[in-house]
């Protein structure tokens, strides 16, 4: 179990500090969890050639099957999944959403979805990952988990595509969507070219006003969790929260240097929200 809490604690996550302050079960089904979901982002980021990457993300679904269907599994993290994972009833269609999202940048990156591909994109790679926490950290509600995962996952992932807009670009990658760059008059889809067109920032505030709008729809729904589970979801909102503001004070036409918050900074904001202190 040390390599998968290694892979989160060197990521820098600011998940981290929620995952820290659970019980053990837990704290390791949820160590294994990220570990899948960064597993994943080294497939699609790596420096394989797009064939092995195809056939990796293949066999990933083939793993899914044999966790399932009570098969040996051939990875380590498949055998962790299963080991750390099954007893909270995880659903095998979040995790096979999970794939499908986190692969939509081959063959092809993504540049300029719709806003439909971007919601279905943040439900996959924010949302599904949310979903299986809520279930982990305790939550039976069905409705909530589905509400909840889907207005925080939002928020949070428009937070990091925000955030991230000149690194994804110099990967060549461009998630705000076509409707919010041709409302801002920008006609190229050249990851490169629309960083550094004026016009971003309209662009990028389309996109905040999003993100507020379902940060301040996970807060109306976080009252509705028991007040262990709260407490894990307050730390995470709490972060990213942080991020976002930090971005919007000083204003969407700034997208260098990106924001950073230090250890120290993330363990004060997760204590606080952990006793759910302002």
């Amino acid at each position: 179990m040390n390599n998968i809490k290694q892979i989160v604690k060197k990521s820098g996550s600011s998940f981290f500090w929620s995952m820290r302050f659970l019980p053990l079960a837990k704290r390791n089904a949820m160590y294994t969890i990220y570990a899948f979901c960064r597993h994943l982002d080294d497939i699609v980021d790596g420096d394989s050639d797009m064939a092995e990457k195809v056939e990796l993300i293949d066999a990933w679904r083939e793993e899914l099957n044999n966790i399932y269907d009570k098969k040996a599994p051939v990875t380590e993290i498949g055998r962790k999944i299963y080991k750390n994972c099954m007893r909270f009833k995880l659903p095998k269609e979040e995790l096979s959403r999970l794939i499908e999202a986190i692969s939509m940048d081959i063959p092809n990156p993504v540049q300029a979805p719709s806003l439909e591909e971007l919601y279905r994109y943040c439900r996959g790679v924010a949302g599904v990952p949310g979903s299986l926490s809520l279930r982990i950290f305790g939550c039976q509600d069905e409705e909530l988990i589905a509400q909840l995962s889907d207005s925080l996952g939002t928020a949070l992932q428009i937070t990091n595509i925000l955030r991230d807009v000149k690194e994804d670009a110099q990967i060549n990658r461009l998630y705000i969507p076509r409707e919010f760059l041709e409302k801002a008059g920008i006609t190229s889809r050249d990851p490169l070219t629309v960083v550094v067109d004026k016009n971003l920032a309209i662009a990028r505030e389309e996109l905040a006003q999003i993100a507020i709008a379902n940060f301040n729809r996970a807060q109306e729904l976080m009252p509705k969790l028991d007040k262990k589970t709260a407490r894990h979801v307050r730390m995470i909102e709490r972060i990213y929260r942080r991020y976002f503001d930090i971005m919007q004070k000083r204003g969407w036409e700034i997208i260098s240097p990106k924001p950073r918050l230090g250890k120290l900074s993330k363990f004060s904001i997760a204590l606080r929200a952990y006793f759910n202190l302002k």
